[in-house]
């Protein structure tokens, strides 16, 4: 049997990305409308990709744990349940309405957004958008903050091996978790800081992103709490396709963070220790200038089964 073929989850970072949480409406109908735009989205990609081939557009579908049961005739995938509050001395990570979630991304925003128009066209009457961001990739692969994102996710077979489920659930094999979070940065604070202050935060340097050696990196910068490596030396990786947001006219600004893992457990264990420390009340600097408003956690399901989905069994 061909193993399963995988979501474009492993696919590179682009320029531009739209970012659309859906929550299903009630009623018997509406988890199969879903079922049919799932099983027909690679189609909706392919036709408008394919005017603008160069554009390289994606569409990665993840579903939430209460939708899952209501679109699918089949047990839940085994590490699927719904995102799990985070809260600590100081800040909280909130569990959001999210049901489904779509990641398109191409080089040009125009793919993006004929995509997520005949999507959500599609959808009318089964599921209402909750959550709708349009990201941009910013100088030098920078977020809002200065500092460039992403610097540490795996590569090559590092990156299938942190993102794609294997033989642990093998009904499942080829599919991927991904967590969602919206942050909103208070940049005038961030921006009264010394750079000093912010590489310190962050534990890299600003100007030609290294990271910090141990004797200098402190424990509560984000790259010390988000690194997770066992007593044995495993280090444990997810794949970040994070994107800068904002609206100049609304002084919002933020990042928008989706994180892909193999086990959404890793994930989780990074949040904990960003929001409650490690040890408790060491929390990541970072988010005294940054703050969580959404929370998801979705299941990834290998293409093959997405193409089925209108066949429920």
């Amino acid at each position: 049997m061909p193993a399963p073929t995988p979501q474009a989850v492993l696919a590179p970072l682009t320029e531009s990305a739209i970012f659309l949480t859906f929550r299903l409406a009630d009623g018997d109908d509406a988890g199969s409308q879903v079922r049919d735009l799932l099983a027909d989205l690679g189609g909706l990609r392919r036709s408008v990709g394919f005017r603008i081939p160069e554009g390289d557009l994606t569409c990665v579908a993840g579903i939430g744990a209460r939708a899952w049961d209501r679109i699918f005739d089949r047990p839940r995938p085994a590490g699927l349940h719904p995102f799990r509050e985070v809260v600590g001395a100081t800040h909280r990570a909130p569990a959001t309405p999210g049901d489904l979630l779509l990641h398109i991304r191409a080089h040009r925003l125009d793919l993006c957004f004929e995509l997520a128009q005949l999507v959500t066209g599609r959808l009318a009457g089964a599921a209402v958008v909750e959550d709708e961001v349009h990201g941009f990739r910013s100088f030098d692969q920078r977020d809002l903050l200065g500092f460039v994102d992403g610097t540490e996710n795996p590569e090559g077979e590092e990156r299938r091996a942190a993102v794609l489920v294997g033989d642990e659930d093998a009904s499942y094999a080829g599919g991927s978790y991904v967590i969602t979070q919206k942050y909103l940065h208070d940049l005038t604070a961030w921006k009264a800081l010394s750079v000093e202050q912010q590489e310190l935060a962050i534990g890299r340097s600003k100007a030609d992103d290294i990271e910090m050696p141990d004797d200098r990196k402190p424990s509560n910068c984000h790259v010390a709490l988000t690194t997770l490596v066992d007593a044995d030396g495993t280090e444990h990786a997810i794949v970040r396709d994070n994107m800068p947001f904002g609206r100049v006219g609304a002084g919002e600004y933020g990042t928008y963070f989706i994180g892909y893992a193999r086990d959404p457990a890793v994930t989780e264990r990074m949040l904990r220790r960003m929001f409650v420390g490690e040890p408790a009340g060491n929390h990541d600097r970072v988010l005294d200038f940054s703050t969580a408003v959404t929370g998801n956690l979705y299941f990834v399901p290998p293409a093959d089964l997405l193409d089925g989905a209108a066949d429920p069994s």
